[in-house]
């Protein structure tokens, strides 16, 4: 199976025991949701905005024993147009699965999430 990592930061997935199952460097092409912010108001002087999300850019067409590795934020904009990809998927950072160094930087992932 062949991993390309569609974030601009290395993906680690690790076991409990913090050894490195696998790494995917970041590709050089980076999977964005287009954005549109709208201003709905001020607080004290500060612009509050109301961001629009619209499609997926920089996803590749599906191809044989790849998955292709997106941002959260990526793969819920996928799911909420309806778009059907198995073959991506994004790191599962949620409290179960992150692991964080002492500094509380994440490090690693335990598991990946899909569609």
């Amino acid at each position: 199976m062949k991993f390309i990592n569609l974030t601009p930061h290395s993906i680690n997935v690790v076991r409990d025991d913090g050894s490195v199952v696998l790494s995917v460097p970041p590709s050089g092409t980076v999977a964005r949701v287009a954005t549109q912010q709208t201003v709905v108001c001020q607080l004290d002087g500060i612009d509050v905005v109301r961001t629009a999300f619209g499609d997926v850019d920089g996803l590749p067409a599906p191809q044989p024993d790849t998955v292709y590795v997106v941002s959260t934020l990526v793969l819920q904009a996928l799911s909420a147009s309806g778009v059907d990809r198995s073959d991506v998927v994004a790191p599962d950072t949620s409290p179960a699965s992150v692991v964080r160094n002492t500094d509380g930087q994440i490090v690693g992932v335990k598991r990946f999430q899909v569609l």
